[in-house]
């Protein structure tokens, strides 16, 4: 029989770990239980490999939204961010290709180079607006969002731009190195320097530092508004990046890449325990929160849950886990 003495240590450790890690391994266990019951595919080596595969694009722009969230703020303009990258870079390698019959590289990187400017374009405007302006990020970001939307459409007439260099979606969208998908090695890369910049590096420190207080990291002799800067520059470049291997993948430039990923990026994060109030969270966990969203849509994918409902259930996740972060944020206080 279990007393009040041998429950204690129990509910101390599950609070421990609720405060370090969020509701993650909670809800990761959920799902693993009730789609494993729903569709006996779900569970296997193939699939799961296949989840890992979708998940690269989601836990790249996590990693990006996951900067800007620890410093305090959020990024609802990283889908048109993949959007605008996807076709300023389509456009270019369409157009550079003919220029350069014997060098498909050359046209191809400097598409590529087009797509991480128009992201810098975007994230320097943002930054500006927050860490100089002082303009709320939810506005800041929606409208910008609303801004780069309208003009990949403007720039394509909302038609693909098709005719890309085959050996760019070869490489990058369907290519491997020693068996290993090349979007998954890029992730990787993108995963490790992330960590080494937010655990051992002073950038790092100093995002967590604005995030968790402002006007304290200011009086502290930090610069908020170069670190704001940075933070929202790299979640821009990041999602450049998704954009271009999400448009190897389809092999056109698309106006629509990316429509939900703000949603789902931010849900990501949140449910992996970085603070909406800033200046907590860490990249192993936002890693695995972007592989538990892609793993939810793959499971109500084989349990046959429509479309529309999904989009319930996955707002509904993401409320809980708000109101997860809420309880969090009081525990940690409670600590201090």
């Amino acid at each position: 029989m279990t007393t009040a003495t041998d429950s204690a240590p129990r509910n101390n450790l599950l609070k421990r770990m609720f405060i370090r890690l969020g509701v993650l391994p909670f809800f990761l266990g959920i799902a693993l239980i009730v789609f494993a019951l729903l569709s006996d595919k779900f569970l296997t080596v193939q699939n799961l490999v296949n989840v890992g595969r979708q998940s690269v694009y989601l836990i790249l722009v996590s990693l990006g939204q996951m900067l800007v969230l620890i410093s305090g703020g959020f990024d609802l303009s990283v889908g048109t961010v993949i959007a605008l990258a996807s076709v300023v870079s389509a456009s270019v390698m369409v157009a550079m290709a003919p220029v350069f019959p014997d060098a498909v590289w050359l046209a191809i990187a400097i598409g590529a180079l087009a797509g991480f400017g128009s992201a810098l374009v975007v994230g320097g405007i943002n930054g500006i607006g927050v860490a100089v302006f002082g303009v709320s990020p939810f506005i800041m970001t929606l409208g910008v969002s609303s801004v780069g939307a309208g003009l990949a459409l403007f720039l394509t007439g909302g038609v693909p731009v098709s005719g890309l260099p085959y050996a760019f979606g070869n490489v990058f969208g369907f290519g491997r190195l020693w068996g290993v998908p090349v979007p998954v090695i890029a992730a990787a890369f993108c995963v490790l320097a992330m960590w080494v910049l937010m655990a051992r590096t002073r950038l790092g420190a100093q995002i967590y530092a604005v995030g968790g207080n402002i006007k304290a990291a200011h009086l502290s002799a930090i610069n908020t508004r170069r670190t704001l800067m940075i933070a929202y520059i790299l979640c821009s470049l990041i999602a450049a990046l998704t954009g271009l291997l999400l448009t190897a993948r389809v092999e056109t430039g698309e106006a629509n890449l990316g429509g939900t990923i703000a949603l789902e990026s931010i849900a990501a994060c949140v449910i992996a325990g970085v603070s909406l109030r800033g200046g907590l969270g860490r990249v192993e966990t936002v890693v695995l929160g972007g592989f538990f969203i892609i793993l939810v849509q793959n499971g109500m994918n084989l349990a046959q849950v429509s479309s529309y409902m999904q989009m319930v259930l996955l707002g509904a996740l993401l409320i809980l886990a708000v109101i997860f972060d809420q309880l969090r944020y009081r525990m940690i206080m409670s600590g201090r």
